[in-house]
């Protein structure tokens, strides 16, 4: 599905990481995994109850002022969702945490994706809520093929706010109508497309996500692999 006034060509593809090019669900579940089976008393708690709770805070602790540093607002995040499920936090659980995002792999069709909408004449760019040494793990599987990356780090703002995003157009030298936007993160990435703008493709991987009610992406695809094809077929 995609709309039919997608607009002029971008010099500027931006791209959510995690959920997107790499495969956070996955290597979640794995990280929380092996954190649940250092804990005494963790027999009965699912690495889904964790990472509920997990998603809860880190969310509200990302929305708080001054900005912290995803590791700071992951470990946080980590240390109340395990005592809200009566688990003890160590300061091993955050470095196990980290440690994982940073080695989780891309999506098979991931690399050759973005080797063809190089091919293309695309600019692309990471837009993602994390730490510069974190995802530096993550963009070294990438092929190469990414030209910038923007994080939170470096904006001192985490999506889905202005902010953000502000930072990196100004970065790349273009306005949000320059771009394209391409997520799999409804509650962050389709809430920002819908709050500034920009053109905006939605990575539907048929997990538990849902789109905004009020709002409709520019483009809804299975893969990353589609997303050349729709170009193609658009003209760009």
């Amino acid at each position: 599905m995609f709309a039919s006034n997608f607009g002029s060509k971008p010099q500027w593809l931006t791209f959510d990481c995690y959920g997107t090019l790499i495969q956070w669900d996955e290597g979640l579940v794995e990280a929380v995994r092996q954190i649940l089976a250092t804990k005494p008393g963790a027999a009965g708690v699912t690495p889904q109850q964790l990472i509920t709770a997990y998603d809860t805070h880190e969310h509200a602790l990302e929305a708080e002022r001054p900005h912290r540093n995803f590791r700071d607002v992951a470990g946080a995040a980590l240390g109340l969702a395990l005592r809200d499920l009566g688990l003890p936090y160590t300061p091993a659980d955050i470095e196990l945490l980290t440690g994982r995002i940073a080695a989780m792999p891309p999506f098979q069709e991931v690399v050759p994706a973005l080797a063809q909408l190089k091919r293309m004449g695309f600019r692309l760019c990471v837009v993602s809520n994390t730490d510069d040494d974190i995802i530096a793990g993550n963009v070294a599987q990438l092929g190469g093929h990414i030209d910038h990356v923007i994080t939170a780090q470096q904006s001192q703002a985490y999506k889905p706010t202005r902010e953000i995003f502000a930072h990196a157009h100004q970065a790349l030298g273009v306005t949000h109508a320059d771009v394209v936007h391409i997520c799999a993160s409804p509650h962050l990435d389709l809430q920002a497309a819908r709050d500034i703008g920009f053109r905006c493709v939605w990575i539907d991987r048929a997990t538990a996500r849902r789109p905004l009610p009020d709002y409709t992406p520019d483009a809804i695809l299975s893969r990353l692999d589609r997303v050349p094809v729709l170009f193609k077929n658009l003209g760009w």
